[in-house]
């Protein structure tokens, strides 16, 4: 009883400073943060293609600045990687954490394959073993990175922390950029895994450079180890809060240090992250998607709330949950549930299938079409909504498209005939199903409208459909994200530059209708406003910095 009274004493007296609350998570007990002596971050480089390290926790006892190393580009410029997905926004990462389980580094690539959409440039893992920090990182596929056991086996220990990536703010397709990071101070090091996008991270990244820091990378998350090292504040919980209280935008985070695992969370909760706890070993799990969970036997506890840092003690498994940092109107990410998602998750409280039925059922109440034969899906994501579609308007449901998944990333040279092939390689319509039909295809969304128009023309040459009616289940996308998104510069997306007369002869379908604002946000009904839909609106939570938008819209 005495150790969980002055545990809430230093809970309450580290929150004091900020916002004059904390929680406690109610299922563990609180266990004061272990006093932590970190101080200088290390430049680490990393040789190309892949990098296996292991880093002892043992102090440095001088400061160590480390040789910046270059890195070749993975993708040669005149080239492009082409696919049916080319026009979609790409969400930019996957992180999981796993503490007190033999088998976490096996146990986190699994959960990374379970997370493989939300990045596919890169994948990295980095373990604990209570005295060293192991890290294996690449570029390509986790089962490309993960493929040889000889690679997960250096990964001991029973903590470990994961990340899938696509390249984010200016971060290039290089083994220097692949996380997690890992950070060395004066009494040992640090590795951090990150989900999100700062719109200050240039601001950031030029203060510390005045003063002395040097990046061996050109990701955002370096910035947030910098901020850490330079800190003077103590333990290392006070660090992390000190640091996220100077970041602006999108950040789920989980850090590992010799016995702890962090996860972190900011103030809107921007993009997901949810906890979980395997039986029977009782390590804790967190990732940005309940699939995740799913694939490791781990049940779903909760999310990790916007604002709260989350710490778990692999000595104990105690658990301390505290929310440090100033509350802020919560805006979650609404496309992940309109496209990013795996339809098996359940993000931010609602399960992502139902939530994707629910936009086609509006949608066909809202634009249906009436001389259609049938309705068919963009797979994979267009599946739920082309179901409530089907059903709401009555009209029969079919698989007019078949989506190969065994084609693989391929680059073709990005002429027309090579973007036309990259379609017909991921799609092949069903001429027995589309033959003399007036068709509705319902997809999720139109970016740059490039790949819609291969798919209309697919479908009506290749399938010999007579008509085709296309269906958007969300409202047409006019804004660039900055909080994590990698969508393009607001002159290349089609609903900026034309209405939707315009789109719909640009794409060369009979008709074309996107989901309305007001029916998006009438599915999550009182809980709408808490989302984040300046895709749709501009209306961002957390304005980018003049000086940032140039930077953000290239990625």
């Amino acid at each position: 009883m005495a150790a969980t009274t002055s545990a809430a004493s230093a809970a309450a007296a580290l929150t004091r400073r900020h916002d004059g609350h904390h929680s406690v998570f109610p299922a563990f007990s609180v266990h004061p943060p272990e006093p932590s002596r970190l101080f200088l971050l290390k430049a680490l480089p990393k040789p190309y293609p892949f990098l296996c390290h292991t880093y002892p926790i043992a102090a440095s006892s001088r400061r160590c600045m480390l040789p910046l190393t270059p890195h070749a580009a993975l993708v040669d410029p005149s080239h492009a990687f082409l696919s049916a997905d080319e026009d979609k926004p790409r969400d930019e990462c996957g992180v999981v954490g796993i503490i007190g389980d033999p088998d976490a580094a096996q146990l986190c690539s699994l959960a990374l394959h379970a997370l493989q959409h939300r990045g596919q440039e890169g994948a990295g893992i980095v373990s604990s073993d209570g005295s060293s920090l192991h890290s294996a990182t690449g570029l390509g596929l986790v089962s490309e990175v993960f493929s040889d056991p000889a690679t997960l086996a250096p990964l001991v220990g029973e903590a470990s922390i994961g990340h899938v990536r696509y390249s984010t703010a200016g971060a290039a397709s290089s083994l220097a950029n692949v996380q997690p990071f890992v950070a060395g101070y004066r009494f040992g090091k640090l590795a951090v895994a990150h989900n999100g996008n700062l719109v200050n991270y240039r601001n950031l990244r030029s203060a510390l450079e005045s003063k002395g820091s040097i990046f061996n990378s050109s990701s955002d998350t370096e910035v947030i180890l910098h901020l850490i090292a330079t800190s003077s504040s103590r333990p290392l919980l006070a660090r992390i809060v000190e640091a996220c209280e100077a970041l602006e935008g999108a950040y789920s985070l989980v850090f590992l240090t010799a016995n702890k695992l962090f996860a972190v969370r900011d103030p809107h909760g921007f993009r997901p992250l949810v906890m979980g706890r395997r039986r029977p070993t009782g390590a804790i799990v967190f990732a940005s998607e309940t699939c995740a969970l799913d694939l490791i036997n781990a049940e779903f506890v909760r999310e990790v709330n916007p604002g709260e840092v989350v710490v778990v003690d692999s000595r104990d498994m105690s658990i301390t949950s505290l929310c440090l940092m100033p509350s802020k109107s919560r805006k979650a990410c609404v496309f992940e549930h309109v496209y990013f998602a795996l339809p098996n998750s359940v993000v931010f409280g609602h399960p992502v299938h139902s939530s994707r039925y629910s936009f086609g059922a509006a949608l066909a109440r809202e634009s249906p079409a009436p001389s259609a034969d049938i309705v068919i899906p963009v797979p994979d994501s267009g599946f739920f909504a082309a179901l409530g579609f089907a059903e709401a308007s009555g009209l029969p449901f079919r698989q007019g498209l078949i989506r190969s998944h065994y084609v693989g990333r391929t680059f073709i040279e990005p002429d027309k005939e090579g973007r036309n092939l990259a379609v017909k390689l991921k799609l092949a319509p069903v001429r027995g199903i589309l033959e003399g039909k007036s068709v509705v295809v319902v997809d999720d969304s139109i970016v740059r409208g490039t790949t819609s128009s291969k798919i209309v023309q697919l479908i009506k040459a290749a399938g010999g459909a007579r008509e085709v009616h296309m269906r958007i289940a969300s409202p047409p996308i006019v804004g660039s994200c900055y909080y994590g998104v990698d969508t393009p510069s607001s002159e290349e997306l089609i609903s900026n530059r034309m209405d939707v007369e315009g789109v719909r002869q640009e794409i060369g379908c009979e008709s074309l209708a996107f989901l309305s604002l007001e029916s998006l946000r009438g599915v999550f009904a009182d809980e709408a406003h808490m989302f984040c839909d300046a895709c749709f609106t501009r209306d961002y939570p957390v304005p980018p910095r003049n000086q940032e938008v140039e930077q953000l819209v290239e990625v």
